[in-house]
């Protein structure tokens, strides 16, 4: 999966983000990303982990220090030919079809409904949607809106992927279940990921890295590097090593920042 370009594909430099509150919630973030890899970002409520994800996709600005996505600013055309984000909710039009809010970031960008269909219908495939296209938001479970959501961050076909929480609030049978689909996704599509979450287990399975940070201020605590092949399976998740690894990584978060807040 992973390559070795030129440089980074992401590449954060000493970034400061303040609040017009005066809350600081990242301080001083430096981390490099390579193209292909899969990088969760650890931590309680509060460690800026969100908003980190947010300014590297260009939805909210950074105070001071520079981040640059295949070499240009966040939010320029030229940074990558494009950028998926899958928030913490479904955020879909509960007045429009699977299929309408599928097609709507292509919509917005100018291509037919015609034209957009067959990579409509290729992204509802990708997360075993094919037959929903004509369904609505109301009739879904959670898991299968957030499936949406996820076909939705597909169809303009990112090399870059940013995923906010997209699984927290669902049954742990579900989350297992989505974790396992992105991870075929990453692989199929060759994707670059970066995953927010609060869960010590969902950020050992998925990741190669696990970027753990600390509230108040938000900072990067450590970079850690996840070892096991893939693809993972439920199988890897009751290894002896998938154990040492969760455990590791909880002990850094409960060195740094107590066990208040980590969901293991």
């Amino acid at each position: 999966m992973n390559t070795s370009p030129t440089h980074p594909l992401i590449d954060i430099k000493g970034v400061y983000k303040q609040y017009n509150t005066g809350v600081v919630a990242v301080r001083d973030m430096h981390l490099q990303i390579e193209q292909g890899q899969f990088v969760s970002f650890l931590g309680p409520s509060g460690c800026g982990k969100s908003t980190a994800l947010r300014m590297i996709a260009g939805l909210t600005n950074t105070s001071a220090g520079e981040i640059t996505v295949n070499g240009h600013r966040p939010g320029e055309k030229n940074g990558v030919n494009d950028i998926g984000f899958v928030f913490q909710e479904p955020t879909l039009m509960p007045w429009a079809t699977v299929f309408d809010n599928v097609y709507l970031p292509l919509r917005l960008s100018g291509i037919s409904r015609k034209k957009a269909t067959p990579r409509v219908e290729e992204a509802l495939a990708q997360v075993g949607l094919s037959k929903f296209g004509a369904s609505y938001p109301r009739e879904l479970s959670g898991g299968m809106k957030m499936r949406v959501s996820i076909a939705r961050a597909l169809v303009t076909r990112p090399r870059l992927l940013l995923m906010d929480e997209p699984f927290a609030a669902l049954d742990e049978m579900t989350r297992q279940k989505l974790n396992n689909d992105v991870l075929r996704l990453w692989h199929e599509h060759g994707l670059t990921i970066i995953f927010v979450t609060h869960s010590v287990y969902e950020s050992v399975y998925l990741s190669n890295r696990v970027v753990v940070m600390a509230a108040r201020p938000g900072r990067v605590v450590a970079d850690i590097a996840i070892e096991g092949a893939y693809p993972r399976s439920e199988d890897f998740r009751s290894t002896e090593h998938y154990a040492a690894q969760c455990q590791h990584v909880s002990d850094t978060l409960n060195a740094t920042l107590g066990s208040d807040d980590i969901d293991h």
